[in-house]
């Protein structure tokens, strides 16, 4: 297992001062990266057309590499929501937003083949995530699985001709937000080959799901993983609960996200279902953490995880 770096919390940088940044953290070694249209590194288009090679020769120099490209804002709308919440996304009616999401989608998926990284992590979105609860319709969520698998489909396909995967990260207002509806995606997809997913264990929690057991039962589905940690503030869980509206920053929160350590994932317990599951990959530290410092809270999450790695391979019983 390697460390690699979302770089959100540095997109007050350069792109030059921000790789240097990711450089000098001692153990990152790669970059999951962003494409959508609204991040202000990079452009999809340009990156297609001819400078790819540039980047790359921008990561090489640092010592750096890709460990995914990632999609999350426009495969939202593939699946939705299609309404006035996703505009600033992309305007238009439900057809159009969701034809705008397989058309990036399927572009980012070209440009992970071409940059050799074969790994897209995103969302595909849902219709109506409130559906997972049994009214007006106890068969809601149920009913969104043909649009999913219609839509999921081709996509996959074309990702497998291109030698590319997707890893789904399972988050509340995603088809897949917990254990059993990633077990059953799996299944509804045919257990295509090109289906896994982006685990970020702070989502998770987000849902009152243990990400250890979605380590231990979906291990060898687990392509990609987020370096994120979140809290349950326990003095003030019983006025929100897990969901609390509003800011991040509200002080009476009943969760919000932390930055590795600062919260409440098992890290060592984690790590190690990650090694029983086989899983090589890398952990992609991501700062949405509301009381540090975007480049505090960085380093702080890579102090935290880089002497957790195991380095080398486990051996046969030697005691």
């Amino acid at each position: 297992m390697k460390l690699s770096l979302c770089p959100q919390a540095l997109y007050h940088l350069s792109l030059p001062e921000g790789l240097d940044f990711i450089a000098s953290l001692e153990g990152v070694e790669a970059l999951e990266l962003p494409v959508h249209k609204e991040n202000p590194w990079v452009d999809l288009e340009e990156l297609l057309g001819g400078k790819a090679g540039e980047f790359q020769d921008l990561l090489s120099a640092r010592g750096l590499r890709l460990s995914a490209l990632s999609n999350h804002q426009e495969g939202q709308l593939l699946l939705g929501p299609h309404h006035s919440d996703t505009d600033r996304i992309h305007r238009g009616g439900p057809a159009e937003k969701s034809s705008f999401a397989e058309e990036r989608l399927l572009r980012t998926g070209r440009l992970a083949a071409e940059m050799g990284v074969g790994l897209v992590v995103g969302f595909l979105g849902c219709e109506d995530y409130s559906r997972f609860f049994p009214w007006p319709d106890p068969k809601g969520w149920e009913s969104m699985i043909p649009a999913f698998r219609e839509k999921a489909l081709p996509i996959l396909d074309a990702y497998a001709d291109m030698g590319v995967a997707f890893a789904q990260e399972p988050h509340p207002k995603q088809m897949v937000f917990n254990i059993e509806t990633a077990l059953e995606s799996v299944e509804i997809l045919g257990r295509h080959p090109a289906w896994g997913f982006n685990l970020d264990p702070a989502n998770l929690l987000l849902a009152g799901v243990d990400p250890v057991v979605f380590a231990a039962e979906l291990g060898d589905r687990i392509f990609h993983v987020h370096g994120k940690d979140g809290e349950v503030v326990r003095h003030n869980q019983a006025r929100s609960g897990l969901l609390a509206r509003g800011d991040w920053k509200r002080r009476d929160r009943g969760f919000r996200f932390r930055v590795p350590g600062w919260g409440d994932v098992p890290w060592k317990r984690l790590i190690s279902e990650f090694v029983l599951a086989g899983y090589e990959g890398c952990i992609a530290l991501e700062n949405e953490d509301p009381l540090f410092d975007p480049l505090d809270g960085l380093r702080k999450g890579r102090d935290f995880l880089a002497p957790l790695l195991p380095r080398g391979k486990p051996r046969e019983r030697w005691w």
